[in-house]
């Protein structure tokens, strides 16, 4: 488990997404949200520039929470809390 410093949080479950171009960061994404549990966190490391725009549009849809989106050394880092489906 990794803890993200500006958010505090404690991811549950880890997704590398870096080298990978639209849509597949979000499609692969939809799916790690789907195998946790509501109220689990999912950190997802992209370097897609698309990904800043797609991720908090993903969940919106989905009805997950995006807690947090930075850049760091240029991967973006993304944490996601899985909403209740």
């Amino acid at each position: 488990m990794s803890e993200h410093i500006a958010t505090g949080v404690t991811a549950d479950a880890e997704l590398d997404c870096k080298g990978l171009l639209c849509p597949l960061p979000v499609y692969r994404t939809g799916q790690a949200l789907g195998r946790l549990e509501t109220g689990q966190v999912l950190r997802v490391e992209c370097t897609d520039p698309g990904s800043l725009a797609d991720f908090p549009a993903l969940a919106r849809q989905r009805g997950d929470t995006l807690l947090s989106a930075a850049e760091e050394d240029g991967v973006q880092v993304f944490y996601l809390r899985k909403g209740a489906a």
